[in-house]
């Protein structure tokens, strides 16, 4: 059976190469006539006087008329160009004359057509390749090798199997064979399909038979090591490397997929010979001169999936080696790295970026000029290397420095320098966009590996074994490293901004942003994972340093740039890298209150830079301080820790943590008035508000608890005094809004007003009222826990109503009005309880008879009172407010006071409530009539809740 297979298979193969050679001559004959119409159109190419170029004729209005020129037709045409004509009607060109096609079967030159056709006119669109083609042309050609190759193996194993062939004469067998496959495909390259290369460069029946027999080769080698014992270890690795690159040679000749199966077969050679002594030097030695070849015929041909695919494997080698060896060698690993790095940055692509993009890749002619424009070089071939390059760096980096990878410690050294290098590379490449990016990822990762994996892995898993908790690296070690990583990526960014800026401003940006955000994250990860918090003299300094060399490259930048030219963003990047790196040094230099005090004249410093540098990111400094600030109190709201906080009132830290930074943001925001950017001006206003109200609440709270700060509940009294402070702050900003308009001012106010209304429901009425927590309300009567927690709140939306009335929407206006009126009601009701009841008010000691009957008395003044006030004022919303009242006592009476009371009570009170009925009956005829009747007819009464323009 196998005998059938095999004879089969070649017969395939010949049938196969038969007809991928008739197919290809045809293709001879029509690219023949191809190159004969390209010709016609270099001769009808108008030189333009003056011009040192040619014109394309397409750009000329007007259709030109040539003269013939002569054309040389190649020699090896000549044979077949008695079919020119042929292959001419295929690609729609109109025939040559029967003495021009006599003249090319001699090799005699040809004239060109003369024609009125422009080039426009003859820039046809490419033909779709048809299914004819794709059977003869393609699929036989991949058939037929594999149908070599299968051959090759079925009659080596027929004579296996047999028994005739000693293994020495058969291994010489399959080598003469693979040789011959070799030599086959290179006369066939030569000699019978030298045109097709463009069109079929993934069908070629040379490549196919060179790879055939470069895999029979491969196979020969290894089985006279693995399989028969002929030869040694070092014989068998030297010629398997010897078959691979040899292949990879080749494939300069064949294409690139030739180069993917040579790379193959050199990646797999370490792992077929097997050593007692095997040395990482040697491995990656190796490894190394195979993706250097591969990346030299890469770069001749401009190829872009075997470098990919090249780096992957050297990625996957170097991982395999450190996770198999405890512990590993890490100079070879680190230089491998380093190789690739250098490889890809001056090899392939190196300098040749844009010419992917400028030439179709795999042809002979000298390469073009790379383009100038960014955009146009970061091509998916050109992102496909690199970042599998970055990839394969950034993995292999932090395979070296991961605790659970080395026994041996860290690398800190190596890591460093092929981070160092791939960050040097992404600055000095402009197609480098995504290694600059790992690059920044690989540092922080890798420092924070170095400080703090080591411990958290301990913390999670107790049952990692005990060395990995025993490799973190010193303190001062982790530090130095940070330091280091930190001033590298300051000089590559201020190199790569200087040397991209003005080219290609995106760039630029994003190394800006790599530029302060990567020493931030490093100094200020080794300042809270190694440092002292109380004082860090070496982190103080050093963040202090390069937190001034940040804005000084601001400003070296800001002097070398052209007006508009895109680099505001990264000035912006810059200038904020700098605020954080002096927030760390702050941190490390100074404690408690002093800090927050000097991050906030830190921001103050940048809003007064406004005055000499009208840089748009200055004023959002003082944004980011006061931001660093609230994350300060939020950490501790003491400032100087419970223990250090003093119990005297108002004069103690708080007054200085919160009360400065408040002051700072008021007079930024006052400096600011007039900046051009409204949104930093808003916020800044908001910032101001808010603090300055923090301030105050934090005061007071401190005050009514005793000198101490904790998350016990408020009582009614600190939560009176907080609305009493929203009430006084929605006024400030209603007052700060008519003198300098403000969004801020105009939505604040009435954002405070409405979540301070809010707490009224939740605090005041429910879950802090005497009645339902039965807190004592003081033995002086009026001036009691009522006063400051009810009437005094309800005046004072009364008179933000007031204030309100014609600056503020009607409907807020009416819920200011309306919950003023609620607070005076429950300060009137509780009022009458603590008359019967005494100081306690709770609900557990039930209502008297008097007691019940005096709420209807008072409910109905206090409705007859607000029908007075609201006529005075022509206020609907205090009528109405007084109705709703009226109709409360009306229900109390019939429903409660019915039920409860008894004799002379009950009675009095259906009188008493009968009678104030009929006196507001009579109020709104006699007085609300009469006034409407006294006044001119045309007229009508003035709302003053009304909106200006409105009547009641």
């Amino acid at each position: 059976m196998l005998e059938v297979i095999a004879f089969a298979a070649f017969g395939l193969a010949l049938a196969a190469f038969l007809n991928g050679r008739k197919t290809a001559e045809k293709l001879d004959i029509e690219i023949a006539a191809l190159k004969e119409h390209l010709a016609q159109l270099e001769a009808l190419r108008p030189v333009v006087p003056g011009v040192d170029s040619v014109v394309e004729a397409a750009d000329q209005p007007e259709v030109v008329e040539s003269t013939p020129q002569p054309v040389a037709i190649p020699p090896v045409e000549r044979k077949r160009r008695g079919e020119i004509e042929k292959g001419d009607a295929i690609f729609g060109g109109p025939p040559l004359s029967q003495d021009a096609v006599e003249k090319a079967s001699r090799g005699e030159p040809v004239a060109a057509r003369a024609t009125g056709v422009t080039a426009i006119d003859a820039v046809a669109p490419r033909q779709k390749e048809s299914l004819e083609s794709r059977l003869g042309a393609r699929w036989a050609v991949w058939v037929g090798g594999i149908a070599l190759a299968l051959g090759g193996i079925f009659m080596v194993k027929y004579s296996i199997d047999a028994g005739l062939l000693s293994p020495a004469v058969r291994l010489f067998m399959a080598a003469v064979f693979g040789l011959v496959l070799m030599a086959i495909g290179e006369f066939v390259r030569r000699r019978a399909v030298p045109l097709v290369a463009d069109a079929f460069q993934n069908a070629m029946i040379p490549g196919i038979l060179t790879a055939a027999g470069a895999v029979t080769l491969f196979g020969v080698c290894y089985a006279a090591h693995g399989v028969y014992g002929f030869i040694g270890p070092v014989t068998a690795f030297a010629l398997l490397a010897l078959v691979s690159l040899a292949t990879v040679g080749l494939s300069l000749l064949h294409g690139q997929a030739l180069a993917g199966l040579g790379l193959l077969a050199s990646l797999i050679t370490p792992a077929l010979v097997s050593s007692e002594s095997p040395s990482p030097w040697s491995l990656f030695g190796f490894l190394g001169v195979a993706w250097i070849a591969t990346l030299l015929a890469a770069r001749i041909r401009r190829w872009t999936v075997v470098p990919s695919m090249a780096n992957i494997g050297l990625c996957l080698w170097a991982l395999a080696y450190i996770a198999s060896s405890a512990p590993f060698e890490t100079r070879p690993v680190t230089l491998i790295m380093l190789v690739m790095i250098a490889g890809i940055a001056f090899i392939w692509p190196g300098r040749l970026a844009g010419v992917l993009d400028s030439e179709p890749a795999g042809t002979d002619q000298p390469l073009a000029a790379a383009r100038t424009s960014w955009e146009r070089t970061m091509t998916p071939p050109l992102v496909a290397i690199t970042v599998t390059a970055g990839i394969s760096v950034l993995l292999t980096a932090l395979a070296m420095i991961s605790p659970l990878a080395t026994a041996s410690g860290y690398p800190v050294i190596e890591f460093s320098l092929v981070v160092a290098a791939l960050a040097a590379f992404g600055a000095l490449r402009s197609y480098a966009v995504y290694p600059a990016i790992l690059s920044a990822i690989v540092a922080v990762l890798g420092v924070w590996s170095m400080t703090a994996l080591s411990g958290l892995l301990t913390f999670i898993d107790p049952t990692i074994p005990g060395h990995v908790a025993t490799l973190a690296v010193s303190g001062h070690t982790a530090m130095l490293a940070s330091m280091a990583l930190s001033c590298v990526f300051i000089a590559l960014g201020a190199f790569a901004i200087h040397l991209h800026g003005r080219d290609r401003p995106p760039l630029a940006t994003i190394w800006a942003a790599i530029t302060a955000i990567v020493p931030v994250a490093l100094i200020g990860m080794s300042l809270l994972m190694t440092g002292n918090l109380t004082f860090d003299l070496p982190h103080g300094l050093f963040a202090l340093a390069a937190g001034l060399v940040l804005p000084g490259l601001a400003e070296w930048f800001s002097r070398s740039k052209v007006p508009d030219d895109g680099l505001d963003l990264p000035q912006a990047f810059l200038i904020a890298g700098s605020l954080g790196l002096i927030v760390i040094a702050l941190h490390a230099l100074t404690d408690g209150v002093a800090t927050t005090i000097l991050i906030a004249l830190l921001g103050t410093a940048y809003v007064a830079a406004t005055r000499i540098r009208s840089w748009p990111a200055l004023p959002w400094m003082m944004v980011g301080a006061a931001i660093a600030v609230l994350a300060r109190i939020a950490w501790e709201p003491t400032i100087v820790g419970p223990l250090n906080l003093g119990k005297t009132p108002v004069f103690n830290a708080l007054l200085a943590g919160y009360g400065i930074p408040a002051l700072l943001l008021v007079l930024s925001a006052f400096e600011l008035r007039r900046w051009p950017d409204l949104r930093v001006r808003n916020l800044l206003q908001a910032l101001a508000s808010l603090f300055v109200l923090l301030t105050v609440a934090i005061i007071v709270r401190h005050a009514m608890n005793g000198g101490v700060l904790d998350s016990a509940v408020p009582t009614l009294g600190e939560q009176s005094i907080y609305t009493l402070l929203a009430i006084g702050a929605s006024g400030i900003m209603m007052t700060l809004d008519r003198k300098s308009p403000s969004p801020i001012f105009r939505y604040g106010s009435m954002v405070i007003g409405i979540l301070s209304i809010l707490s009224i429901l939740g605090a005041h009425l429910m879950g802090l009222n005497p009645y339902f927590s039965g807190e004592l309300l003081g033995s002086i009567p009026f001036f009691d826990l009522l006063l400051i927690g009810y009437l005094l709140p309800g005046l004072g939306y009364a008179g933000l109503a007031w204030y309100a009335r014609g600056k503020r929407p009607m409907p807020y206006v009416t819920v200011l009005a309306v919950a003023a009126a609620v607070l005076v009601f429950a300060w009137a009701t509780l009022s009458v309880r603590r008359f019967w009841q005494g100081q306690n008010i709770a609900d557990w000691k039930g209502f008297l008879q008097g007691e019940t009957y005096t709420y209807s008395v008072v409910w109905l003044l206090l409705g007859v009172v607000l029908l007075v006030l609201g006529s005075r004022f022509n206020a609907k919303s205090i009528r109405i407010a007084s109705a709703v009242l009226v109709f409360v006592a009306v229900l109390k009476v019939f429903l409660i006071d019915m039920a409860n009371l008894e004799g002379f009570l009950r009675a009095l009170s259906f009188i008493g409530l009968g009678a104030v009925l009929i006196g507001i009956g009579l109020f709104y005829q006699k007085i609300l009539s009469g006034k409407a009747s006294a006044e001119p007819p045309q007229e009508a009464l003035v709302d003053m809740d009304a909106e200006p323009g409105q009547t009641a």
